[in-house]
């Protein structure tokens, strides 16, 4: 794999930091004591092309590779995870699955608008009852005739509250993965009604909400691929989104390590330099190379993927890895900081509260060791 960025990859790069900067890091503390991100970021995001990263131009995205993606995905966790989550939801887990398993009349509806950021869209698997155990969701959709009928609750959704549409699954079938389906529900039909989850640890800009779906009916034409295909749809979506995340969490780490170096070097303690003190280059050193294991990580499950090579192992890795070692750079960071790096004054507290998450979702750290295990053993730990 070559790991020499083009220009134009480098040129992203440095348009979208500078876009982040002034549009996103200037307010990242602001929104994250109201616990909200001001919504009209969302059609700037569009404008600069990050909901259309890898989606062809014939359906209004920018086209593009995933080392690019990885990149918007990495400036974004650097600069406020919660406002990469609304893009990372929206285009890479709902319009990416619109693009691989959709009909070109779902393609047509919904995925200019995502790309340009004028409609977002939320991931509806997520339950009370069932998070990792997705495959016995129980939220139902009968069929009517040319209608389905959908009734349940999701939780933990990302975008919920703000969201144009909502990719539900729901069982169709039987019990188990190979009963259940997927659809492209507008938010607006009746039945549809969300509650926004506050008091979150981290992401607490980002929209997290509960979805109740009450005799909810949508046409046939609503269904995302066949019947009982649901379950697969959402796992593979569920691979790639690692790579987003895992990607994110490259940022996190990035971050982390810009800050500190920028305060060791300027904060004198005992007549000289942080920086200056064995144990405090200790744990840079250890973020700076974790920082780089992490992204070679990434961009490995990004490289197979664009060779339309086999991934999902790659993904857990890359997730896995990341998002455990930004929740130490995070924690390390806040240590050099000392008690400056308790307060929200500086960024790193809310790095570790982010972090955090990102060990939970689109599959816990102890999922992601199970699907390597089982890459590894070909034996399966699943029950």
């Amino acid at each position: 794999m070559d790991l020499t960025l083009t220009e134009a990859q480098l040129e992203f790069r440095s348009y979208a930091r500078q876009f982040l900067d002034k549009e996103v890091v200037s307010q990242r503390a602001a929104w994250d004591r109201a616990e909200s991100v001001d919504i009209s970021i969302v059609p700037k995001l569009g404008e600069i092309g990050f909901f259309g990263l890898t989606i062809p131009e014939e359906y209004g995205g920018l086209g593009g590779d995933y080392i690019t993606y990885c990149i918007g995905m990495e400036e974004l966790g650097r600069a406020d995870s919660a406002v990469r989550g609304i893009v990372s939801v929206s285009m890479g887990l709902v319009g990416k699955v619109i693009l691989s398993h959709g009909t070109e009349e779902q393609k047509m509806r919904w995925l200019p608008r995502i790309a340009d950021g004028s409609v977002l869209a939320c991931f509806g698997l997520t339950e009370p009852d069932t998070g990792s155990d997705a495959g016995n969701l129980k939220t139902r959709a009968s069929r009517e005739g040319d209608e389905y009928v959908l009734n349940g609750q999701k939780m933990f959704i990302t975008n919920a509250t703000w969201a144009d549409v909502c990719l539900v699954f729901a069982r169709t079938g039987g019990p188990g993965p190979k009963g259940v389906s997927a659809f492209l529900v507008p938010t607006a039909t009746p039945g549809f009604e969300t509650r926004e989850i506050k008091g979150k640890l981290g992401l607490r800009g980002q929209a997290t909400g509960e979805i109740y779906l009450t005799d909810v009916r949508v046409p046939a034409s609503a269904r995302l691929g066949e019947e009982g295909q649901g379950f697969a749809i959402a796992m593979h979506s569920l691979d790639k989104g690692r790579v987003s995340v895992g990607a994110g969490c490259v940022g996190i780490i990035s971050g982390c390590l810009d800050t500190v170096v920028d305060y060791a070097t300027q904060r004198q303690q005992f007549g000289r330099p942080l920086a200056s003190f064995q144990l405090i280059q200790d744990m840079i050193a250890d973020i700076s190379v974790e920082l780089d294991a992490a992204r070679l990580l990434v961009w490995r499950a990004a490289d197979l993927i664009e060779r339309g090579e086999p991934f999902g192992t790659a993904a857990s890795k890359a997730k896995y890895f990341a998002s455990e070692a930004a929740v130490r750079a995070a924690n390390s960071a806040i240590q050099i900081f000392g008690g400056y790096g308790y307060i929200d004054e500086y960024p790193v507290q809310k790095y570790l509260r982010d972090a955090r998450v990102m060990t939970l979702y689109e599959g816990t750290s102890q999922i992601q060791k199970l699907l390597i295990g089982r890459a590894e053993t070909g034996v399966s730990a699943f029950l």
